[in-house]
């Protein structure tokens, strides 16, 4: 999955993608490079982002979707948000499925609306908001609970008629340092639930703080972590770097020949 922030402020590319042809090159690219989907966002979740209005997230995002589905007709878009009107006009645009970093919890018309839709929704683990996430970091056993909300938003998405699930643990939501590598550890028990994992860590706090280096250099660091995760049963991988993506998928495939 890669990334696409048309977004002025998120933590590695914001800024980048604001203007028509920078978008049509950074898609083009990601699809040559071989991305399955692409995951568009117009709200940045990294830690304390600001608040943006639903009318202006509206404003950044539908225009790029129109843009995309012209262009490429045959894309996969994915939709990075947590409102359910969002999640709503972007699909009647062409977008194809939903991710929630508040599987459903920011928003309570969001799981009745992707039932509606018949789309695939992509869950996130996280504790409060963006703002808040990171005062939110105690847990009594990290991965039971992790998978104790897991199970209960499963159920209310299952019972609603949403099929087609895949989960994300939501590797820097509300997750020390510590607790994300705890997670990264102990990730094959996320796979007791059945569903795809998506795994996020392109690029994060947990990797450059670790290295003492900046986003811009997470690349190496990015590239490890993800080689794990595929190896502990990771389904995907959200990344800004594609390329290097594929050759991780490449050769932990080539191990289980």
């Amino acid at each position: 999955m890669g990334i696409l922030n048309v977004t002025p402020d998120s933590f590695y590319d914001g800024g980048r993608f604001r203007n028509s042809s920078a978008v049509m090159r950074q898609v083009d690219q990601m699809l040559e490079e071989g991305a399955t989907f692409i995951d568009v966002g117009a709200y940045s979740s990294k830690p304390n982002a600001d608040n943006v209005s639903e009318t202006e997230e509206l404003q950044r995002i539908l225009p790029v979707i129109d843009l995309i589905v012209k262009n490429f007709p045959e894309v996969i878009l994915s939709v990075d948000t947590f409102r359910s009107e969002v999640a709503k006009q972007c699909i009647e645009a062409g977008a194809s499925l939903i991710n929630d970093i508040s599987a459903g919890r920011l928003d309570e018309k969001m799981l009745d609306t992707v039932a509606a839709l018949k789309v695939p929704y992509i869950m996130m683990h996280m504790r409060g908001n963006p703002k808040t996430m990171q005062q939110q970091t105690n847990y009594d056993d990290l991965i039971k609970d992790i998978l104790f909300y897991f199970s209960k938003r499963i159920e209310k998405a299952k019972a609603l008629g949403i099929v087609d699930l895949i989960i994300d643990p939501g590797f820097g939501f509300a997750k020390t340092l510590e607790q994300n590598y705890e997670l990264l550890n102990k990730l094959e028990l996320l796979n007791i639930t059945n569903l795809p994992i998506l795994v996020g860590m392109s690029r994060k706090s947990m990797i450059y703080n670790t290295l003492d280096v900046s986003a811009k250099n997470a690349l190496n660091g990015t590239t490890v972590l993800n080689t794990i995760a595929l190896q502990k049963g990771a389904s995907v991988l959200r990344v800004h770097d594609v390329k290097e993506a594929m050759e991780c998928i490449k050769l932990v495939e080539a191990l289980k020949h």
